[in-house]
């Protein structure tokens, strides 16, 4: 047992230099060529000699960084809650349709226009804007799937329910996607490719606020989680209260992949692939370990996709899911071919 706390805190240790590192990297790097001494002396407050890389670094490249660390390990986080709740290793932070509502509201805003101009003004789209738009769709599925979730006793309906949310606003999406014109569409798909270095200062705070309650849910929930892993009827012979911690698990997953996709857009991979490799890694079901694991290790790999698609000293950026997913996937696979059995 000692041996393997000892081997918990290395790792533990581990993710945390590389978080470290992973993040110095990502705020080195980026169109403009800035020495790394000189990003270490402005990220610790000394004056440089040429005062736009400070401006660059502090107003532009942290608030990049930090959004990353919150978007990805955020979506983490999220990931391993549905996986344990729905008791399936291929549950994602998305598959209440809580990110297909985020896209609604997006599109709502972004093609709308030429449907509901009569009832709603598009003209003015801001990041704002399309956050709050995103938030308030986002948040709609979740009050519904909320209400279903307390009509609904078994888990595995209210999985269904879900992807049926989701068929029904990617539906309307679609609809809406036919009828806008070619600009409305590229700025709808260049939403949908995610990004997480579009934020101010402000909108970072808003989404640390919103992340950080969603975490502190999910630690109020690590002993249901936990009796989750052996079934419901088990977790009911804990005491375990099964429709409120279904229900608070449901809130912290939204306000976590809801609240991220409002801010970065939709972010594939990360919630469905870092859950296991961070078992693979730590060799446990023990959620009072999994759960921080999975948010070092959801951050360290959202800052390495997001320093890989700032392609260096050019003012061109891939698209952060097309990264994830061909930089993620290959791993995931190679994992377990070479495991040959998955651990859930």
């Amino acid at each position: 047992m000692n041996l393997g706390k000892t081997s918990y805190r290395l790792w533990f240790i581990a993710l945390v230099f590389a978080l470290v590192f992973a993040m110095l990297l990502n705020v080195s790097s980026g169109s403009v060529s800035i020495p790394f001494g000189a990003t270490l002396k402005a990220l610790f407050g000394g004056n440089l000699d040429t005062p736009s890389w400070g401006y660059i670094i502090l107003n532009y490249r942290l608030p990049k960084a930090i959004t990353a660390i919150w978007v990805g390990g955020g979506l983490a986080v999220s990931g391993l809650l549905m996986q344990t709740l729905f008791r399936n290793p291929l549950a994602g932070p998305f598959v209440l349709g809580i990110s297909s509502g985020a896209s609604l509201g997006a599109a709502l805003l972004l093609m709308g226009g030429s449907l509901l101009s009569g009832f709603v003004v598009f003209d003015v789209i801001s990041d704002i804007s399309l956050a709050i738009a995103s938030s308030v769709g986002s948040f709609l599925v979740l009050a519904v799937v909320t209400m279903v979730a307390n009509r609904v006793r078994d888990t595995m309906a209210l999985l269904i329910i879900g992807l049926m949310f989701g068929s029904i606003t990617a539906a309307i999406v679609s609809v809406l996607a036919y009828f806008s014109d070619a600009e409305q569409l590229q700025r709808f798909i260049f939403w949908s490719y995610g990004s997480v270095g579009s934020l101010s200062w402000s909108q970072v705070l808003l989404l640390s606020l919103i992340v950080t309650i969603g975490l502190l849910i999910s630690v109020l929930s690590l002993k249901s989680l936990n009796s989750f892993l052996l079934g419901e009827n088990y977790a009911k012979s804990l005491g375990v209260g099964l429709k409120k911690s279904r229900l608070l698990i449901i809130i912290a997953t939204g306000l976590l992949a809801g609240g991220i996709t409002a801010f970065a857009g939709p972010i594939a991979f990360v919630g469905l692939a870092v859950p296991h490799l961070t078992r693979q890694l730590f060799k446990t079901m023990d959620h009072r370990v999994l759960l921080p694991a999975v948010f070092l290790y959801g951050a360290v790999l959202m800052l390495l996709c997001d320093t890989i698609a700032q392609l260096p000293n050019s003012a061109s950026v891939l698209p952060i899911n097309a990264i994830t997913s061909i930089i993620g996937a290959p791993v995931v696979i190679w994992l377990l071919v070479r495991k040959r059995k998955m651990i859930f």
